[in-house]
């Protein structure tokens, strides 16, 4: 009985790291902080290839980021025995960002294996740099690579 709780919980940690194995996120430096209970949180810090013209993160890596809280707070909900895959997504971009972005992603209704998120990102005055809503479709996860 033991190892078969053992083996359940490696494949629970196994679940909740595959985010770890994309490689886009990884290239881009993403960092999760925390995703469980329909909440999640992003963080990226500011290099010279992320930046714009003016300085400021890029608005396609924070558009990345919000795409991505939303659905990490989404696979939250059904402790990552699925995967969300973006159906629509609406942004609004208020300021430029500058320094670490910070997005914070948060599950709202699920409706016939939807699910409606909402984001934000700030930046590392506190600002508030953009939002997103999305709807996303549960899929299943793909076979396991062990």
């Amino acid at each position: 009985m033991s190892d078969e709780l053992s083996a359940e919980r490696a494949d629970q940690v196994d679940r909740r790291n595959a985010y770890a194995r994309v490689p886009f996120t990884r290239m881009m430096g993403v960092e999760r902080a925390y995703s469980e209970g329909g909440r999640a949180r992003l963080l990226i810090e500011a290099r010279p290839e992320l930046q714009n013209v003016i300085g400021a993160v890029h608005g396609g890596v924070i558009l990345t980021m919000l795409d991505v809280v939303m659905a990490s707070a989404a696979v939250s909900l059904v402790d990552f025995t699925k995967t969300a895959v973006t159906l629509n997504l609406n942004t609004s971009f208020l300021r430029p960002g500058l320094g670490r972005i910070v997005a914070d992603g948060f599950a709202l209704e699920t409706d016939d294996g939807v699910i409606s998120c909402s984001a934000e990102a700030r930046d590392a005055s506190g600002e508030l740099v953009a939002t997103a809503l999305g709807s996303f479709r549960y899929l299943p996860l793909p076979p396991s690579e062990n």
